[in-house]
C-alpha cells in the first residue's frame, strides 16, 4: 500500500499496473498484480534494466519447469517478484511507459527553463 502521507502523482498506467512519483519521498511506486513496492530512482532504473534484460524466447523455448518463471528480487526492497513470460511483458510495458513519461517531463521542463515556450506551443 502507498503510504497514506505521500503526495502521488500517475506516471504511467496500463491495465495491468501503473507508476506513481512520490513528490514527498522522492521515489516511485510500481502498483503491480495488487501490490505497491516503493523504488528510488536510481533503483527504479536499474530494476527496469533487470526486467528488461529476461530473455522471454529462452524461456518459451526452454521445456525444463525451471523456466516457467523468472524470480527478481529488487535491489533495497522486500519483495520477490515470480514473473511468468506474460508478467514480463504486462511489466515491460509499465516500465518503458512510465520511463517515456519521466524523460518527456524533464525535457518539457528543461525546454520551459530555457525560454522556448513559443517553440513548445507552436
Amino acid at each position: 500500500m502507498i503510504c497514506p502521507l505521500a503526495n502521488v502523482e500517475e506516471v504511467f498506467k496500463t491495465e495491468h499496473g501503473a507508476i506513481y512519483q512520490c513528490s514527498r519521498k522522492n521515489c516511485y511506486w510500481l502498483d503491480f498484480k495488487g501490490t505497491t513496492t516503493a523504488f528510488k530512482v536510481g533503483d527504479f532504473f536499474m530494476f527496469k534494466k533487470r526486467i528488461d534484460s529476461i530473455c522471454i524466447e529462452t524461456m518459451l523455448n526452454d521445456a525444463s519447469r525451471s523456466s516457467d518463471f523468472e524470480i527478481v528480487m529488487p535491489f533495497r526492497t522486500e519483495r520477490c517478484f515470480i514473473l511468468s513470460p506474460q508478467d514480463i511483458l504486462n511489466l515491460r510495458e509499465i516500465l518503458s511507459g512510465a520511463k517515456f513519461m519521466i524523460e518527456l517531463n524533464g525535457s518539457i521542463k528543461q525546454l520551459l527553463r530555457q525560454g522556448h515556450y513559443s517553440t513548445i506551443v507552436a
